[in-house]
């Protein structure tokens, strides 16, 4: 082994391996010292079942998942302790059989230190599996098969910790024709994957070949970085049995491990910001997740373990084979414990990881590595100094940004200078911070802002849904109070003409108003032939009372009373007979109005029992209030005129 290592590196070093040819390098990148030699001296060594297993329901990016049991329960290794919820999610197994004893927030392992929802699982040290199902992959449906990973609890285990089943579905866009591992694991002190390709190149090999299958991928190309010749070695026999696969052994830069960085390197595309690899047809896997899917379809095995690096300050640095849910004390107790001096524990790699809240948090699907920290290997920040504009920031970034200005537009709360400066295209790899020399914490500003942008976007799309639900809101009740208004004036017509039919069928026999004209002409000639009678009545009586013997000045005298009493008596009885027919018009008018107004009252009271009577319409538009106003005062301008008419009758 120790010669061919030889032969690899010399011929590394001449340039004549297949392997690195066609090799794109990417702008950026630093070279910080990898310290991977001292976690793999020794095999990969799994580590017993501790006493007590917290699995915290967050171990994923998307949905937390929904809990399928209960305190008390007993359950066995490999099952389902809570269910993905949603299209973004994964499940949690029992990484061992046992007794659930709690389910309450704990403290995981997060930059936040908060507390969150886990399941406490005690195991019963009997290890027993549920009853396992195999799957033949080869003679399954795609679609079948992607539907069962999500019931795996696969997840990225190059600590992006991507639900796998969202990977591999086939979303309509794009065509998948190249399949890209990533066995880069550029970051310092990590050697997880390394181990992993030495020690179980075979069936990392199926598990690309089945990814294949899922993706429909043609060819397939494994990255490496230089620094793993034995690795590379492994990887390159086993790749043998799988076609169309190649490996490509990169440089030793950091962050070749990037997803788009490894993509440019050994394929030579360029990603748009803007855009997924999945856009151009490349998907990136990690070696550890397609060993994980190997494990799962061949055996049936859920995601209950990891290999996970122990190192940095502790006695003997060492990969463990670590059942989810572990102590990181029990991690750190195999690794021989820490070494005095010890400060604190890096979870993930030196550039990209986080200070562990506390010791007491349990082993997750993204612990990759945990790194006990001492001032020695990790000493403090000194005091950030003003920025000197040397663009070493810039020269070292492998997105191609403007670091120094984002610097400046976060720092001063300008957060829309620094989103159109591509904010949000930054990786936070690490490398400005690495090669500041005012020791500015230019990721930490970064950071900062996009979380301040996050939040106001957030803000501002709850506040654009609750508009548009409150305009949607406004729009139907004013849609209804039109309808309301539509039907009332519907029925306010239909009942004016009724009361008119019907009004103009009563008043048939009696006189119209354009009858009122020779009614009065008639009433005139009978007063003048009452006069001319009267008057012939007068010179018939002059005329005997000459005759006769009386004075004549006594009898014209009487004669001309006589003639004045009866010319008043008859223009008084005429009056008399019209005043009565008057009278007898102005009931039967009233009459009319009476039955009209009952009408309306049963038609109003049988509308309001057959529920179809207006609401209220108090708080219509003004447009709608405008029509409803114009109807009352048609009906009080009809009411105030027939008032009107049988006063003049009366009169």
């Amino acid at each position: 082994m120790m010669n061919s290592i030889i032969q690899f590196a010399s011929k590394l070093v001449r340039g004549q391996t297949g392997e690195t040819a066609d090799i794109y390098k990417f702008h950026g990148g630093v070279h910080p010292d990898g310290h991977k030699q001292e976690s793999t001296t020794r095999p990969i060594t799994k580590l017993s079942i501790p006493e007590k297993l917290v699995l915290p329901l967050r171990q994923h990016v998307g949905h937390i998942p929904k809990v399928k049991v209960q305190v008390g329960d007993r359950v066995l290794k490999g099952q389902m302790l809570a269910e993905a919820e949603g299209t973004v999610s994964a499940a949690i197994h029992a990484p061992t059989s046992g007794t659930i004893t709690a389910i309450s927030e704990q403290v995981i392992p997060h930059p936040s230190g908060l507390p969150d929802m886990c399941v406490t699982l005690t195991p019963d040290g009997k290890d027993e599996w549920i009853p396992l199902q195999t799957t033949d992959w080869r003679n399954t449906d795609k679609n079948t098969l992607i539907a069962s990973l999500r019931s795996s609890g696969i997840v990225g285990m190059g600590g992006a910790t991507f639900p796998t089943q969202i990977k591999v579905r086939a979303d309509g866009k794009s065509h998948i024709h190249t399949l890209v591992i990533n066995a880069a694991e550029c970051e310092p002190y990590i050697t997880c994957d390394d181990m992993l390709i030495r020690e179980r190149a075979d069936e990392i090999v199926k598990g690309m070949e089945i990814v294949k299958f899922l993706l429909g991928a043609e060819h397939c190309i494994v990255g490496i970085e230089d620094n793993k010749p034995e690795a590379t070695i492994a990887m390159t026999a086993a790749c043998k049995a799988l076609t169309n696969t190649t490996v490509k052994v990169v440089p030793t830069l950091y962050p070749s491990g990037d997803a788009r960085r490894l993509i440019h390197l050994v394929l030579g595309i360029e990603i748009p910001h803007d855009r997924r690899s999945t856009d151009v047809g490349v998907q990136v896997f990690n070696i550890a997740t397609v060993l994980a899917i190997y494990r799962y379809f061949t055996f049936g095995e859920p995601a209950t373990s990891r290999i996970v690096t122990m190192t940095g300050s502790v006695n003997s640095p060492q990969n463990f084979e670590v059942l989810f849910g572990t102590p990181l004390q029990t991690l750190i107790d195999a690794a021989g414990g820490a070494k005095s001096g010890t400060t604190h524990f890096i979870m993930g790699g030196p550039m990209m990881g986080f200070d562990l809240p506390t010791i007491n948090v349990p082993v997750t699907k993204a612990a990759n590595c945990i790194i006990a920290a001492t001032p020695d290997l990790f000493a403090p920040p000194p005091p950030a100094m003003p920025c000197i504009r040397c663009a070493r920031c810039a020269d070292a970034c492998p997105v191609n940004l403007q670091p120094q200005e984002l610097y400046w537009f976060s720092k001063s709360d300008n957060f829309e200078k620094a989103y159109d400066y591509k904010l949000f295209d930054c990786i936070e790899c690490g490398c400005c911070s690495y090669v500041c020399p005012s020791n500015i914490p230019l990721v930490q500003y970064y950071r900062y802002a996009k979380s301040e942008i996050i939040a106001a976007d957030k803000a501002k799309e709850a506040a654009d849904l609750a508009r548009e639900r409150n305009e949607f809101r406004l729009a139907r009740i004013e849609r209804e109070k039109l309808e309301r208004a539509q039907k009332h004036a519907e029925r306010a017509a239909s009942g004016k003409a009724e009361a008119t039919k019907a009004g103009e069928a009563k008043t048939a026999p009696a006189k119209t108003e354009t009858d009122k004209p020779a009614a009065a002409a008639t009433t005139d000639d009978a007063k003048k032939a009452a006069i001319a009678a009267a008057i012939e009545r007068a010179k018939a009586l002059k005329a005997a009372a000459a005759q006769a013997d009386d004075t004549p000045e006594k009898t014209e005298t009487e004669t001309t009373s006589t003639a004045h009493t009866s010319s008043e008596t008859a223009p008084a009885e005429a009056d008399q007979d019209a005043q009565a027919k008057a009278e007898q018009a102005k009931k039967d008018k009233q009459a009319l109005i009476a039955a009209a107004i009952e009408r309306a009252k049963a038609q109003k009271l049988a509308a309001a029992q057959a529920g179809i009577s207006p609401k209220n319409v108090e708080d219509a538009s003004p447009a709608v209030q405008a029509e409803i106003n114009e109807i009352d005062a048609i009906r009080e301008k009809a009411l105030q005129t027939g008032k009107a008419k049988a006063s003049d009758s009366e009169d």
